[in-house]
């Protein structure tokens, strides 16, 4: 007998397996980005990994060392750093002291701030949203680890790909065509899809800081989260008023949680659906 009854059924069962199979794929590929529909902020998918964090160049800071393996798990981080025009959909208000366009990056925002922004766009929107540890920011910033010194888009510096400081102690850098900061993304990516992961402004992490510089020689390898206490908050990418060396990926600033700066803002990290992630 051809083509009998139970041998189609079977035939169409692994078709129609096929299918949503490709349906699948397409609607992983489809979530690589996600928009937030109420402030338009977009994330891209990072796939989790483990890489040597800290200075792999040895032309660091004390507290970039020694360099230790770490590995961190899948998130969504902000494209850009937070704007302003973002900072006020969520808050009402607009705080930052360089106050020239509602596309350049929010600042003179503290910690505790971030905090009660990051609080409220939970509440808001879909999903968990919190400030990326110095792992997880650092991956990124490298390109899911690359040994690269700089986020930009070749991984080294030059004023054309990044906005950074004179050199000189809180002065910008004329040449770079931006006296204090520049809208975000007005320079090249990093090779994620990541605009000012090196200079523009400071971003918060959720670490606390060690002072003693101790952390890393402790460092947990899966998904590190900083010490238990501390005094002062971890700052990462370096910011328009400071030269190159504090806009490595490595670079480590810190300071108090309530403390605000003209040089400070965030950039949002979105945990992915299913997450049970504790972050301090």
């Amino acid at each position: 007998m051809k083509n009998p009854g139970w041998y189609q059924t079977i035939l169409n069962f692994f078709l129609a397996l096929m299918l949503l199979q490709a349906v699948c794929q397409k609607s992983v590929s489809a979530i690589e980005t996600y928009r937030d529909p109420l402030t338009g902020m977009e994330f891209v998918f990072i796939k989790g990994g483990c890489y040597q964090m800290g200075d792999q160049f040895s032309d660091g800071e004390p507290d970039e060392k020694p360099v230790h393996r770490v590995c961190v798990d899948d998130f969504y981080l902000g494209r850009y750093e937070v704007t302003q025009a973002q900072w006020e959909k969520i808050m009402g208000n607009n705080p930052s002291a360089i106050n020239i366009g509602a596309d350049y990056p929010v600042d003179w925002i503290s910690w505790d701030e971030a905090q009660l922004f990051l609080s409220r766009m939970t509440e808001y929107s879909k999903g968990r949203f919190r400030l990326p540890t110095e792992a997880e920011w650092e991956y990124a910033c490298r390109a899911r680890g690359k040994t690269v010194r700089y986020g930009t888009k070749d991984g080294t510096f030059s004023s054309q790909l990044a906005n950074s400081g004179s050199g000189r102690w809180g002065e910008g850098d004329k040449s770079d065509g931006h006296l204090h900061t520049s809208p975000v993304g007005f320079y090249p990516p990093n090779k994620l899809g990541l605009y000012d992961m090196s200079g523009n402004v400071w971003e918060w992490m959720s670490d606390w800081r060690d002072m003693n510089f101790s952390y890393y020689e402790i460092s947990p390898v899966n998904n590190p989260q900083g010490p238990d206490t501390g005094i002062r908050r971890v700052g990462r990418g370096g910011a328009w008023n400071f030269g190159p060396a504090h806009l490595r990926c490595s670079n480590r600033f810190s300071n108090w949680p309530e403390f605000h700066c003209l040089n400070f803002g965030l950039r949002v990290l979105l945990e992915p659906m299913g997450s049970k992630k504790q972050i301090r």
